[in-house]
């Protein structure tokens, strides 16, 4: 399982090895559904209604978010689009907190981009790279302390991210500005510089957090 943020601990009813089992179930299902080629009408049709009474006995009649609830910021990284064990959107991506340059805490992060992220032909969307930077800078401000909504996000596309291929992320605070965090972030394929990111975050005003979130858990 990976950890959330310091202080705020995955939701044990929802944050469960089978869960995540079941995310990576339906991961190799949308990789299937992206790259063979060669299945029949008859196949095809046959894992859509499995695939619908699946979704049925799991859900229910409901077509939208059955059973959705807005949540506490604690459970959240189970459910991320990037990192989120229990997603099955999520490619996978795996970090840990490492100590950075000037001793303070960042992150590393790996993990493979499959078919679902394709852009251009064999390489990542940009879109999902920017998606990426936002997840792995927030995690890096969560990490050393400074947690923020993020205000603005420039990404550098150095060369095409390819898919399939275990990519490096790593992610750092550069600076504190009062409210505002400045952190920095880069992906690699092997030693090849593919990415970077600078991302500029605010720490809401306490009364803003609590509309927004809710109360902080102590």
């Amino acid at each position: 399982m990976s950890e959330a943020a310091p202080g705020l601990p995955d939701s044990e009813a929802f944050a469960t090895d089978e869960r995540a089992q079941l995310a990576a179930a339906v991961r190799k299902l949308i990789d299937a559904t992206m790259t063979t080629e060669d299945a029949d009408a008859e196949t095809l049709l046959d894992i859509a209604r499995a695939t619908e009474q699946l979704a049925f006995r799991l859900g229910g009649s409901r077509d939208e978010g059955p059973g959705y609830r807005p949540r506490s910021h604690g459970d959240y990284l189970p459910r991320s689009p990037i990192v989120g064990e229990a997603s099955p959107l999520s490619p996978r991506i795996d970090w840990r907190q490492v100590d950075a340059n000037d001793g303070s805490l960042g992150i590393e992060a790996n993990g493979t981009f499959g078919a679902a992220y394709e852009g251009p032909p064999g390489f990542v969307h940009g879109g999902w790279v920017a998606c990426a930077f936002d997840e792995m800078l927030g995690i890096a401000n969560i990490a050393a302390g400074h947690p923020g909504m993020t205000a603005r996000l420039t990404v550098n596309y150095r060369k095409p991210t390819p898919l399939f291929r275990e990519l490096t992320f790593k992610a750092r605070v550069d600076r504190i500005e009062g409210r505002r965090i400045i952190s920095s972030s880069e992906v690699y394929d092997g030693e090849t510089l593919t990415a970077e990111a600078e991302g500029l975050f605010v720490q809401p005003r306490p009364e803003l957090a609590e509309q927004y979130f809710g109360p902080r858990p102590d």
